[in-house]
């Protein structure tokens, strides 16, 4: 546990920052500090004030966050990005309190280049709020995460997001072509693919730009991005198919995510136990029958015509091997309140039937097409004996959808509702251990522990080494070398350990 800075220490940090950044834009209040002490995934309410930082800032240029950095470096403080906050593995949590850097000041589109198919952009703005203006021009920046109204693209950025469409454009590591970066010692530097801000491929030197995707705020802060557009679609495709077997559902989205169809945007695989709880307790799904085992979602974009013939071939892909169609109401609708279910559910049922005011968290990694249903299989048996020995959790079920337009690796998630305010030290331990347990069948299976949210929390962390090898050594190395002061979003990624040799852990 890190201990709360002296006041006196506060008050110089406020003295140090706020004629730069301005008095409005340095909070220190209760409300401002815990609010932005915790994330949607489930969260230890009752260890929540260990993570409380000492203070907010929220600024509103480059050269402001730079001169935060170099007095966080100053004062030995550490310091945590904060975007949408809305990532699920806790990268913008302070764990070891210290400053938070909230962005969201930092939102203005700077540039739209029609002709070369770009924008220039704050990293504070949201995909929803950039593609409203983008529509004025028939364009679009197709990163469409299911939090897409309220997340942020340096949050995109710092997790290296995963798209719902991204099987037809891309994920953010593909829609990112570059962005200014304040390293962790407050230094401005220019990251991309090499050349100018929109240049997309580039062989000159090491490509430093997916070294600071995914990073988690532990190498820097993303301030000003540059984004690669599409035309708007003319035509969007969505079908909803209902199977009576797991099993038939599961060579459908195989069948569909391998078919060669150039308007293919993804395909999702809902199995029995999310049919379970979206007819129990999601208020957007249209209850099936009981019938209804399992669920395919196929989605299309591109022109009237190109989309009219892929959605044909998909509708007969699906009919062939037994699919019965859902109907346009049901896979329009569906489609459309896609974002909706990024929101905490209100409410759940535990293993008693009690319904009660729970939240959610879903477990995420890439998965092989060929190994699903053999993980599927494990990761409900872990939930179900955290469950049956605990009474505040509930599997609520799992997903598979395609992460490329071949299908070769799947974003694989399952879902967990826990009741939140009956957490308590023992409780939390064995979530902690269930995720842990999750995350090694993944790596039994040739996966990856995340292919979206991150692998820094508590549990799948600890298999991080394991994944990655001899590249984790790389990585200790890459972040002693940027972070010599260890304050840059420290205790995440276990990169502690980078420093243990000189015992400099803050």
């Amino acid at each position: 546990m890190t201990a709360v800075l002296e006041a006196s220490i506060v008050e110089q940090l406020v003295a140090a920052i706020a004629p730069v950044l301005g008095e409005a834009n340095v909070l220190t209040s209760k409300t401002a500090r815990y609010s932005r002490a915790r994330v949607p995934a489930p969260f230890p309410v009752h260890r929540w004030a260990e993570r409380v930082p000492d203070l907010v800032v929220l600024p509103g240029s480059t050269e402001e966050v730079a001169h935060v950095v170099r007095v966080a470096n100053e004062f030995g403080v550490p310091i945590v990005p904060r975007d949408g906050g809305t990532g699920l593995t806790d990268g913008a949590v302070p764990e070891r309190r210290g400053i938070v850097v909230d962005v969201k000041r930092m939102n203005l589109i700077h540039e739209i280049d029609l002709e070369n198919r770009t924008a220039t952009v704050g990293v504070g703005i949201s995909m929803l709020k950039l593609n409203e203006v983008l529509a004025q021009h028939g364009l679009i920046y197709p990163d469409n995460p299911a939090s897409y109204p309220c997340s942020l693209v340096g949050g995109r950025i710092g997790t290296s997001g995963w798209s719902l469409i991204g099987s037809r454009y891309g994920h953010s590591r593909d829609l990112v072509l570059s962005f200014d970066m304040v390293t962790p010692t407050g230094d401005i530097i220019f990251v991309g693919d090499g050349g100018g801000r929109k240049i997309s491929k580039s062989s000159s030197g090491y490509q430093l730009k997916h070294l600071f995707m995914g990073h988690q705020g532990t190498l820097g802060i993303a301030t000003t991005a540059t984004l690669k557009l599409y035309p708007k679609a003319e035509a969007e495709f969505s079908a909803f198919w209902a199977f009576d077997d797991y099993d038939v559902a599961y060579k459908a989205v195989g069948a569909l995510a391998r078919a060669g169809i150039a308007t293919f945007a993804g395909a999702v695989l809902f199995d029995e136990k999310k049919v379970e709880y979206l007819r129990r307790d999601d208020e957007a799904y249209i209850p099936q029958p009981e019938s209804v085992k399992a669920l395919v979602c196929s989605v299309g974009y591109g022109n009237s015509d190109e989309v009219a013939a892929g959605g044909r071939r998909m509708m007969r892909i699906a009919r062939d091997l037994g699919a019965r169609y859902m109907g346009d109401e049901i896979s329009q609708g569906d489609w459309a309140s896609r974002h909706d279910r990024y929101a905490t559910p209100v409410h759940g049922r535990t293993l008693s039937g009690q319904v009660a005011l729970m939240s959610w968290h879903c477990e995420d990694a890439a998965i092989n097409y060929t190994d699903l249903p053999a993980v599927t299989r494990e990761w409900h048996a872990i939930v179900e004996k955290l469950r049956r020995k605990h009474d505040v959790f509930d599997d609520w079920g799992m997903f598979a959808y395609t992460s490329s337009d071949t299908g070769v690796d799947y974003l694989t998630e399952i879902d967990i509702g826990i009741w939140e305010e009956k957490l308590d030290d023992t409780t939390w331990a064995a979530f902690v251990d269930a995720k842990r347990e999750i995350a090694a069948v993944s790596l039994k299976y040739g996966g990856s522990i995340s292919a979206c949210h991150g692998s820094c929390r508590e549990g799948e962390v600890d298999l991080v080494p394991q994944e990655l090898g001899g590249g984790y050594d790389v990585m200790l190395a890459v972040k002693r070398a940027l972070d010599p002061n260890n304050i840059m979003n420290p205790g995440k990624y276990g990169l502690d350990r980078a420093y243990d040799n000189e015992g400099d852990r803050r």
